[in-house]
């Protein structure tokens, strides 16, 4: 079969971003055939370029996990002549994803309202803290602060001491996620309409809207039920959750009564899958701490695989708790091309996790390694119609700015 383009190739997505819900919302378009392209301030860049493990000036493994796929412009556009540059590059753009705290770029002449006048058809996407409306809305936020706030960090960890960080950024990924979402449906809805919009996306609502259980837990009892940490399993699902082997942990899943029977069988033979006590969820989980000893005292005695192996044999859902280093070299992993290898100019070969859209006919993997700063300023300007010598004095004039690097690699 020839390959198809990718879903999204021919929309050019203006990111105005840093650090991470926003920058994975356009790394997730890019992914799927965007031309993105990463706006950046001289000098100093996005933030997230200096944060957690630093590779080499101006480069971290967070950065370029989040913006491969991208090209890179670097721009002052509190300088009238930037702001000209980037209002351009609207004109011409289909999305512009930003992830400011509300009002921040209305200052800059970049807001909602001042776009979509350069531009009707534009789809404008904001992540923030809180949204653009509420009480809350002008307060700063983290994915940290959002996690707390929607109650899912209550819901982690051992009872009596506090919750754990969840050291994965869920509520700036799953807001990233949702931005995409919205982003994509409203493409749909300009093909009807002609005209974008607004999309409005808070990590706290995102958060919030994930609870599966607690709220209505909460708010169909009347208010009577509080859900409350469990530790290692789910009290209302016998059996779901972590188990000790001899060297390292499992985690099983048989909170269904076919899974739970086989379970039984393997770890206890015809006497434990007939005991009615453990016959249907209500009962299961009315003998719980009595199920899971039996389950615990199995896992202990045996090792991991040998856990995963007598599970699987008996089609019980399971896997073994993996460090990250185990998940890189993952059969299941690799086969899905969830880690890519790519050539950084500066840096040689780097691997990071991919994004995870795959499509019958055309192939996700990213084309690019995140961009130096300002690595395709030359060749974006050109795009928008600006000749050689306006180009050389905006570069001049320090309104175009890119890092040492960019001419060293040739890439300028």
């Amino acid at each position: 079969m020839t390959a198809q383009p990718l879903p999204l190739a021919g929309l050019r997505v203006v990111d105005y971003t840093h650090f991470l819900a926003g920058p994975y919302l356009s790394r997730c378009l890019a992914g799927m055939g965007a031309d993105v392209i990463k706006v950046e301030r001289p000098k100093a860049g996005d933030a997230g370029r200096v944060h957690a493990r630093i590779l080499g000036p101006n480069q971290s493994g967070y950065f370029l996990q989040q913006n491969m796929g991208k090209r890179g412009l670097c721009v002052n556009v509190k300088d009238a002549r930037g702001l000209d540059l980037v209002h351009r590059l609207v004109r011409g753009a289909d999305v512009f994803v930003e992830n400011y705290r509300p009002g921040a770029l209305d200052k800059l002449g970049l807001g909602y309202a001042q776009l979509a006048s350069l531009n009707p058809r534009l789809v404008y996407c904001s992540v923030s803290a809180y949204g653009h409306t509420g009480p809350d809305a002008d307060r700063a936020g983290f994915g940290l602060i959002a996690e707390a706030r929607s109650g899912a960090m209550d819901l982690i960890g051992v009872p009596g001491e506090p919750p754990p960080l969840f050291r994965m950024p869920i509520a700036d990924m799953y807001a990233g996620i949702h931005g995409v979402a919205g982003v994509c449906a409203a493409l749909v809805g300009r093909a009807a309409t002609g005209r974008g919009r607004h999309v409005d996306i808070a990590l706290l609502d995102c958060m919030v809207g994930m609870h599966d259980y607690a709220v209505q837990c909460y708010t169909t009892s009347g208010g009577r039920e509080i859900p409350q940490r469990t530790g290692h399993d789910l009290p209302q699902s016998t059996v779901y959750g972590v188990f000790a082997a001899r060297d390292g942990e499992v985690v099983i899943a048989a909170q269904v009564d076919d899974a739970w029977l086989r379970l039984a069988r393997l770890i206890g033979g015809e006497a434990l899958a007939a005991d009615p006590r453990f016959h249907g969820t209500d009962s299961r989980n009315a003998h719980r701490l009595e199920a899971l000893e039996r389950i615990r005292a199995w896992t202990r005695e045996r090792s991991v695989a040998e856990c995963v192996a007598a599970l699987d044999g008996v089609d019980v859902p399971c896997a073994p708790v993996q460090r990250i280093d185990q998940v890189v070299a993952d059969p299941q992993v690799r086969a899905r091309n969830m880690i890519v290898e790519q050539e950084h100019p500066t840096l040689g070969k780097v691997r990071l996790a991919n994004v995870p859209f795959k499509f019958s006919d055309c192939d996700a993997t990213p084309s690019r390694p995140a961009p130096l700063m300002g690595q395709h300023n030359r060749e974006i300007a050109a795009e928008l119609g600006y000749a050689a010598a306006e180009i050389d004095a905006l570069a001049d004039g320090g309104v175009l700015y890119a890092e040492s690097a960019v001419a060293q690699a040739g890439a300028r």
